[in-house]
């Protein structure tokens, strides 16, 4: 509200803040036809000296507050600007749908507000005195600032409504997600902008449970619970994977006969708790202990690729490097293990925009699934379908 600009009016004056009830204030009219009165409302104004602002200017109920910054009312200052424009009360009032008494009254907290008259009233016509001079260019422009402020909040609001938020682990973010929205869009179009964080399994749990996400995208296995209640989170098959032990193919063929070193997960891995509860299932020894571990199944990958050892992954993470020779699945006693890729949301109301969106995938419960494809470089193939639980 330029208050640095409003303090040089005020300089030469002590000023309190008061609180000023409007309940007497009439009520509002339309052209000539009075309308019910609308709930009482209050204002804030400065007095110079306690005590005076009722007697001097005719506002009712005042009653001391503390910081005056808080003091302004927009509605003043449009007031203001409508006498001016309109070159009096009475034509004023008429554009503001008040009657002349109640703008008075109104311009009288404003002038009270700013320490000093704004209105030359000695003369018959209306005249701007020194300081509402001043203060004309500066109320047009924080009325306009405020109506920016109001139009970009807005405008924030809508981007944010529109956006589909998702989680993702970081597996599905390169291997699943970009040819999922790329088919999605082009079976059914949508305008919604997409943000995508990809994380770890436990983070993206948190993101969901904050509400900072609308979706989960991971991979699940009836074994191990995903950490979402059932009562408040549900989710949808979007497709099928399975976990296949790879290696370099030059290691897997050198090593017959002996160990292979093993590229493990580490316990708060998602694909960890996965694989382990899988492995133990069959009633085979337990796993190796790791030469190397991470808990990222795209570190593993690459580790292997290097011919670092053996490294169990999914399936859509590495068929073209299978498919063009760079890694090879390794046999033994559990040479895959079928796992699901879900998309998880909330139960409670989404925005409108994601409610569509997840109409659109329950609509696309009936479709077949594909299995792994050769795709370009970059774009793994894997199965998808898509299901409701």
């Amino acid at each position: 509200m330029c208050h640095e600009s409003l303090r040089a009016i005020r300089a030469a004056m002590p000023l309190r803040k008061v609180r000023v009830d409007l309940d007497h204030c009439p009520p509002p009219r339309t052209g000539r036809r009075w309308q019910h009165a609308a709930p009482a409302r209050a204002c804030t104004a400065i007095v110079r000296e306690p005590g005076r602002a009722s007697a001097s200017h005719g506002c009712p109920g005042i009653a001391p507050v503390n910081d005056w910054n808080e003091a302004m009312d927009t509605i003043w200052l449009k007031d203001f600007l409508a006498v001016v424009s309109s070159g009096g009360f009475s034509r004023a009032a008429d554009r503001r749908a008040i009657s002349q008494a109640g703008l008075s009254r109104r311009i009288k907290c404003l002038e009270e507000w700013v320490g000093t008259p704004l209105f030359d009233r000695r003369t018959h016509s209306i005249e701007l005195t020194a300081a509402g001079e001043r203060l004309k260019p500066f109320a047009e422009e924080a009325l306009r600032q405020l109506e920016a402020g109001r139009e970009d909040a807005r405008t924030a609001a809508q981007s944010a409504a529109d956006t589909l938020r998702f989680a993702s682990t970081q597996a599905l973010s390169l291997s699943f997600f970009p040819q999922w929205l790329h088919r999605m869009k082009g079976t059914a179009p949508f305008m919604a902008a997409v943000q995508l964080t990809a994380d770890i399994m436990i983070s993206c749990q948190q993101r969901m449970i904050e509400g900072n996400v609308q979706f989960l995208l991971c991979h699940h296995h009836p074994k191990v619970p995903v950490g979402l209640p059932d009562q408040r989170f549900h989710s949808i098959l979007l497709g099928h994977d399975v976990l296949v032990p790879v290696a370099k193919p030059s290691l897997a063929a050198s090593g017959a006969g002996e160990p292979v070193p093993y590229l493990g997960y580490s316990a708060t891995s998602w694909m960890g708790r996965i694989l382990a509860a899988a492995w133990n299932e069959t009633g085979q020894p337990p796993l190796p202990q790791p030469c190397f571990s991470s808990h990222l199944a795209t570190a593993l990958v690459t580790m292997a690729r290097y011919g670092h050892g053996l490294a169990w992954s999914p399936l859509s993470l590495v068929a073209n490097d299978i498919a063009d020779g760079r890694l090879a699945r390794i046999e033994g006693p559990l040479e895959e293990i079928p796992i699901e890729i879900r998309l998880f949301r909330p139960r409670a109301r989404l925005t409108w925009t994601a409610e569509r969106f997840w109409q659109r995938l329950t609509d696309m419960g009936g479709q077949d699934s594909r299995g792994p494809a050769r795709v370009p470089q970059g774009e793994p193939g894997c199965a998808v379908a898509a299901g409701q639980t």
